[in-house]
């Protein structure tokens, strides 16, 4: 019998690295910086998270993978090319998210639901396809270990999109008109941080709230008609 090594959140960063991102992807990677040295800080709550970085364009590119940040010196940098394929990244998490979530328990740990922080700055190319990707992903009967999306949209992100996204309509959020995308970066990367932080602090032996704040210079995606 594996011994009880305690309980693990798997987050999943699903960042987009199409092309229209190049002029704010240096304020994407100073915010998960930012975000690894906030857990740096709280050792206790990132001994409870796990950290995937996943980059999506055309296809997907693993920037990290299930790390314990608490080991890890510093973060991969996300890049930019292509187009922006919603269906390869989310087909990547309902690849993944199974196979995470067995080695996880193969290992000791209780795991919660994961948590996926998706953030574009522009509609898919691959309309409506990815569609089906995503309710394959988030139904529980097919993918035992759907996950919880939260998704942000900047730039030209639409807010329905958005919001098809996100499993929640709470957990849908847009930059407001006229928000500077690298301010936008800016707000994501804080709230992501805050989300993680307050979250991880919650668990316990046998439960855990996930926690969500809204960036600043954001919106309800549900909101916005």
């Amino acid at each position: 019998m594996v011994e009880n090594r305690g309980n693990v959140l798997p987050v999943y960063v699903v960042a987009d690295e199409s092309g229209s991102m190049a002029p704010v992807v240096d304020e994407l990677n100073a915010g998960l910086a930012a975000l690894h040295r906030a857990l740096l800080r709280e050792p206790m709550a990132a001994a409870k998270v796990r950290f995937t970085i996943l980059g999506f364009a055309d296809d997907v590119q693993v920037r990290l993978t299930l790390a314990d940040l608490r080991a890890e010196a510093t973060l991969p940098q996300l890049s930019t090319r292509g187009g922006t394929s919603y269906g390869a990244a989310l087909r990547a998490l309902r690849e993944r998210i199974p196979d995470d979530v067995a080695a996880l328990k193969e290992q000791g740990f209780a795991v919660f639901r994961p948590a996926v922080f998706f953030l574009t700055d522009g509609q898919p190319t691959d309309e409506p396809h990815w569609r089906a990707e995503h309710a394959g992903l988030t139904d529980k009967e097919t993918t035992r270990a759907a996950p919880n999306i939260i998704a942000c949209g900047i730039g030209e992100a639409n807010a329905k999109t958005v919001l098809a996204i996100a499993t929640r309509p709470e957990f849908a959020f847009v930059a407001t008109p006229g928000t500077e995308l690298g301010l936008a970066i800016a707000e994501f990367s804080v709230a992501l941080t805050k989300s993680v932080v307050a979250s991880a602090r919650t668990a316990t032996t046998d439960s855990m709230e996930l926690v969500v704040e809204r960036p600043d210079n954001f919106v309800m995606a549900v909101d916005v008609v």
